[in-house]
């Protein structure tokens, strides 16, 4: 049976699960600093595809892909600018494995790492390169599209514009958001909640929303102005374990998979309808997330 699209389900009313973490999780399984974790989906498949499987045991409803710097731009860091789509149909591929017949595969397109603003590259390139990683994610076996951790508005419309018109999938798109002294919520290119929502709308994304950041208990706001702009729309939502703190030279991120659950509530009522992770999360915060949901729905 055809899976329904991610946004027809939640207008049953249904909250789902998204995964966490992939980057702490690659490089607990030894990628190393300066290695390119994309091309782990060609090189470490197994370590890869035993992430994706960690979080459907976790019990996400839908598992991202390992494809974040997967433009041609952020792989000729690597030199392997050439495999751009050898890389992301893999990286789809293990993640479709992973999700079985009844999860989705939401395919990560992180941002290009060039600015449009001080003239790196132009609008034309940059949506070549979105195209490119795009079509090769759908080829893999991807359901949706998630351009993620976006600052600039002229880049993440690009994204969207570039998937929804090469592609059949569904388009989520995410701003990471950082408060300001004034108590306010902005990317680091300046761009609030409200403008990021509407001008993503725009551009056509099917589902908006925030990841990385800040931990869940500050995603509450930024859920609440997302909803506030954008009555109707599905929101997203990929915390990070708290905020990262230095021990013994490593990030360790505070938040324990219970706490992180007990702001669920609070995240369903501000407007959230999928629920997930980033930086820090494991499957154990997401197994935490999803009974809480369960228990929310007895």
């Amino acid at each position: 049976m055809k899976k329904k699209r991610i946004s027809e389900y939640i207008k049953e009313n249904k909250i789902l699960v998204s995964d966490g973490a992939w980057g702490t999780f690659l490089h607990k399984k030894g990628l190393k600093t300066g290695e390119c974790p994309e091309n782990w989906c060609i090189n470490h498949y197994d370590d890869v595809l035993e992430i994706a499987e960690s979080y459907v045991k976790a019990g996400s409803d839908m598992i991202e892909t390992n494809s974040f710097g997967g433009t041609t731009y952020k792989l000729n860091h690597y030199g392997l600018s050439e495999k751009v789509s050898e890389i992301n149909e893999a990286a789809a591929k293990i993640s479709a494995e992973a999700a079985g017949e009844d999860k989705w595969v939401i395919a990560s397109i992180g941002p290009t790492g060039k600015m449009l603003l001080m003239g790196d590259i132009t609008k034309d390139e940059m949506y070549k390169a979105f195209k490119e990683q795009a079509i090769a994610l759908e080829k893999g076996g991807a359901d949706a599209i998630c351009v993620e951790t976006m600052s600039d508005i002229d880049e993440a419309c690009i994204a969207i514009k570039a998937a929804k018109e090469n592609t059949k999938l569904e388009i989520i798109t995410t701003f990471t958001y950082e408060e300001t002294l004034e108590g306010e919520y902005r990317t680091m290119m300046g761009v609030s909640p409200t403008e990021a929502a509407r001008a993503s709308v725009n551009a056509g994304a099917d589902i908006i929303g925030t990841n990385c950041g800040n931990g869940m208990e500050k995603m509450i706001d930024i859920v609440k102005e997302i909803r506030d702009a954008e009555p109707d729309i599905p929101i997203l939502v990929h915390a990070n374990a708290g905020l990262p703190q230095q021990i013994d030279g490593e990030d360790v991120f505070p938040d324990t998979p219970e706490k992180m659950a007990g702001y669920v509530p609070d995240i369903i009522k501000a407007g959230a309808n999928i629920i997930g992770g980033c930086c820090g999360t494991t499957p154990e915060h997401i197994r935490a997330i999803k009974k809480k949901i369960l228990d929310l729905n007895k």
